[in-house]
């Protein structure tokens, strides 16, 4: 074969490394502790794919407007503005058009104030690039930190259905931002204008709300601290009838090896077996990146935007990661970029606090509030420094985050990955299909939360 063609499988140049003087196994700077493929546990799906029943409940429009920039130039999206509670159900393009091209580009500066508290609502804010945090009172008339909303949240929006309102917060640029603004002014004449707008926010704002608790499920009706015979209220617990399903996700690849090389060079170490090692290696490898990255099943794009943060000041603190912890119960572990840890270590050291380390599975790992903080380095990291964490409750019985997995596949040769002979070609070739099936589910949506935008370079 001319030394210029492509090679199809190892060389017998490169397999006699592995067949003289004393020698490791081939070594790979590609593998990692893999510690979200260890912490979390791993259920049967039998049929290929699973399905999380819940309760049912009420989505209210709680998610993210998303933006359109020509040059420095930003326009929402008119389909996206639906993701304001009040215009949810509003299929009109022509009505959603007029209102995106109503909203007005503002640039603000860190500390300059959108908005203050107890001064009537006169405009609805789309918040297009950068933090803007909030700040309320208490009862006792402190100030109280209500949180920060960042790229794609709003606020002001409850404009649409009371033109009477006030804000209940101050609401301030905490670094140079981008806003979309559409005032009270030009939303009259919207709804002036156009029947339809004006129809549907009347029918919007005459509609009771459906009973829910504070989760927004479907509340179920009880009766408490009542004596006698008193008449009883009837009720049902009623489910989602869409339930999401979770299908398995495949890696592949065709593992390739010359006859000769597995015939001859196979002394001391076996060169398939040390071929296969390292391709499921890569495997694996791949299933934790997309068990964080992918845009299916993936963790940072499965978890509730209700449960997403963004952080006070940039780098992560602890009051973040506070946060983080607040939302949930039974928080298991902290799951974050190994530069993101070190950024969360030197605000610690500023603080001039230092967390107790815990030991798991015979390692210290750094922690906090006795929760551990374990690297990954699938988790990304923007171009412009920032990056995520990711804090998990996980197993069935905690109504977590579970990882999903076929086993007792055909040439299974570890849990869920089979390495399958297809046969030697015209070149002495042969031939092995590797194959991983995995998967991963949130079985309700505090079982998983992210803090974002984190800087790490800070």
């Amino acid at each position: 074969m001319p030394e210029t063609a492509e090679r199809l499988s190892l060389s017998t140049s490169a397999a006699r490394k592995l067949a003289t003087t004393t020698k490791t196994v081939p070594q790979s700077q590609n593998i990692t502790p893999r510690w979200l493929l260890r912490l979390l546990p791993w259920i049967e799906a039998r049929g290929g794919s699973y399905r999380v029943n819940r309760r049912l409940a009420y989505r209210l429009g709680d998610g993210l407007v998303t933006f359109v920039a020509t040059g420095a130039a930003i326009r929402v999206i008119p389909a996206e503005l639906t993701e304001l509670p009040a215009l949810r159900d509003l299929d009109d393009p022509e009505i959603l058009g007029a209102l995106a091209g109503r909203f007005v580009q503002r640039e603000l500066e860190p500390g300059e104030v959108i908005a203050r508290r107890g001064e009537p609502v006169d405009e609805i804010v789309l918040v297009a690039h950068g933090k803007v945090g909030r700040i309320g009172t208490g009862p006792y008339g402190a100030e109280t930190d209500l949180g920060v909303l960042a790229d794609g949240r709003f606020a002001g929006d409850e404009l649409l259905l009371d033109t009477e309102t006030a804000w209940a917060c101050t609401v301030t640029a905490l670094t140079p931002t981008t806003v979309l603004t559409l005032s009270r002014s030009a939303l009259a004449e919207l709804t002036g204008r156009h029947d339809g707008l004006r129809a549907h926010l009347e029918t919007v704002r005459d509609r009771p709300l459906p009973p829910s608790n504070r989760q927004g499920e479907a509340e179920i009706d009880l009766a408490s601290g009542h004596s006698g015979e008193v008449e009883l209220p009837g009720t049902f617990v009623d489910y989602d009838a869409g339930p999401r399903e979770y299908e398995l996700g495949v890696a592949q690849t065709r593992l390739r090896i010359h006859s000769r090389v597995a015939d001859l060079y196979n002394g001391p170490m076996d060169q398939t077996e040390q071929q296969v090692r390292l391709t499921i290696e890569a495997l694996r490898e791949r299933q934790e990146h997309d068990l964080i990255n992918n845009r299916d099943f993936g963790l940072l794009h499965n978890a509730d935007l209700r449960q997403r943060i963004s952080t006070r000041t940039g780098p992560p603190t602890p009051d973040d990661l506070d946060e983080l912890l607040s939302r949930r119960r039974k928080s298991r572990f902290f799951l974050a970029h190994p530069k993101t840890i070190a950024a969360f270590g030197r605000e610690c050291t500023r603080r001039g606090l230092y967390p107790e380390p815990v030991v798991h599975d015979g390692r210290v790992v750094q922690a906090w509030r006795g929760v551990p903080i374990f690297p990954s380095d699938k988790i990304p990291i923007s171009p412009g420094g920032t990056s995520s964490i990711l804090v998990l409750r996980t197993g069935e019985e905690d109504q977590g985050v579970v990882g999903l997995h076929r086993t007792g596949i055909p040439d299974e040769v570890e849990p869920g990955l089979s390495v399958r002979f297809m046969g030697v070609d015209d070149r002495a070739i042969l031939s092995y299909l590797v194959s991983a099936y995995y998967s991963a589910a949130v079985l309700v949506p505090d079982a998983l939360g992210v803090l974002e935008n984190v800087e790490i370079a800070r």
